[in-house]
């Protein structure tokens, strides 16, 4: 005989497929609710008229001021790249421009990418120093060359010419950060050690080749060992400390729509992974990865863990979904789900086999439909649309 429990559940599926979501079949209750519950948020994010803003949970003055010079008559791509660099001067956000925290030598290297919806233009520039603004200088690389990025010191002479200044992006908060890092002399930087080697390392005659001397993937982080906190006061825009030293991978995505049926823009900037390998590139400078836009569809971004972002192409992929008619926050769900599936290394799961890390999309739809998504936990993210401007919950694919 079913059990209240059993019909609770049933009555959750039957609502949950009223709502477009097949895949709820097979859910537990506690699950199904849960996305059931997404679902019915997610249809009201409906924007009305006029232009509508999205971006990361550090880009409410981001939204806000996009917002402001779309309504003025001002192109999208214009706005959030003006919107952005709120973001990128502010010397308190550890994970995005001056600012940020450097690689493993204590250098600022900077990414980021832009796409123009209506000229289907895109600019990039990757592993770019001493520039404060990476997304003003991929904007130029959209609008002065034949090319969809730059990268190291080529971006740095590009920004040159294009008249921008070079200084020292290195702040005194960010260098005590790295010089702690530096004398924890734990395992928590990005080299792997040979039991954590995925593939075989040989050179070309076949032979088997030490792994690089170091101390591993942030282990100590994904295993959970350790002392590892939320970040606190004393790094912001960080993502968590472990022992006292922060670590992040975040950065600022944000798109904009200028009216329902109108057209699109996108950009995605950071200082990129903390103690990084020099010359690292993330998703954020990747189109298709860390940000794509396409002007008959919509505009999708990513923070979070660039290297599984890249690996399913995750910004496009969630276009692609959404001209498929998902709903934006659907189609987020839809392509971490597809990371999740993707994880295989043992390093990056937990004991429940998943992901470890988190990724969180943004995506606005042309039609000014808007959704979020992370891997797990709570965030939140930015939106500016008719009814205002705010922080909103995200989806979660992963109930902790």
């Amino acid at each position: 005989m079913p059990t209240q429990n059993d019909r609770r559940a049933f009555l959750a599926a039957a609502g949950a497929a009223a709502f477009g979501l097949p895949f709820l079949a097979g859910a537990q209750p506690n699950e199904t609710r849960r996305r059931f519950e997404q679902a019915q948020q997610r249809n009201n994010n409906i924007a009305g008229d006029g232009p509508v803003v999205i971006a990361s949970g550090n880009g409410l003055e981001t939204v806000r001021l996009a917002q402001q010079l779309i309504a003025q008559g001002g192109d999208p791509l214009d706005a959030i790249v003006a919107g952005v660099k709120i973001v990128e001067d502010d010397p308190n956000d550890m994970s995005v421009g001056y600012g940020g925290l450097p690689n493993e030598e204590g250098v600022v290297e900077l990414d980021s990418s832009v796409m123009h919806g209506p000229m289907h233009r895109s600019g990039a520039v990757a592993a770019l120093r001493n520039i404060k603004n990476p997304a003003a200088v991929a904007r130029e690389v959209a609008r002065r060359t034949d090319h969809c990025m730059i990268v190291g010191e080529g971006a740095l002479k590009f920004a040159l010419r294009m008249g921008f200044k070079e200084e020292n992006l290195l702040t005194e908060q960010a260098r005590q950060a790295w010089l702690k890092w530096r004398s924890t002399l734990n395992r928590d930087d990005d080299w792997l050690q040979d039991d954590e080697l995925d593939l075989p390392v040989k050179d070309n005659k076949g032979a088997q080749l030490p792994s690089p001397s170091g101390r591993g993937w942030p282990s100590k982080a994904r295993s959970g060992e350790g002392q590892s906190s939320l970040a606190s006061s004393q790094y912001p825009g960080v993502d968590e400390t472990i022992n006292g030293v922060p670590y992040t991978t975040g950065t600022i995505h944000c798109s904009a729509l200028t009216a329902p049926g109108a057209d699109l823009a996108g950009c995605t900037t950071t200082s990129g992974l903390s103690w990084k390998l020099p010359g690292r590139v993330g998703d954020s400078p990747i189109i298709g990865a860390g940000l794509y836009t396409d002007n008959e569809v919509g505009s999708a971004g990513a923070t979070g863990r660039g290297e599984a972002v890249i690996q399913i192409c995750g910004a496009h992929t969630i276009v692609m979904r959404m001209d498929a008619g998902d709903h934006p926050q659907d189609a987020c769900l839809y392509a971490l789900q597809k990371i999740a599936d993707c994880t295989k290394v043992q390093r990056l799961l937990d004991e429940r086999g998943r992901p470890n890390f988190n990724v969180v999309f943004y995506a606005v739809r042309k039609d000014g439909q808007f959704g979020s998504a992370c891997m797990r936990g709570v965030r939140e993210f930015a939106i500016a649309d008719s009814t205002g401007v705010r922080l909103e919950k995200c989806a979660t694919l992963f109930d902790d």
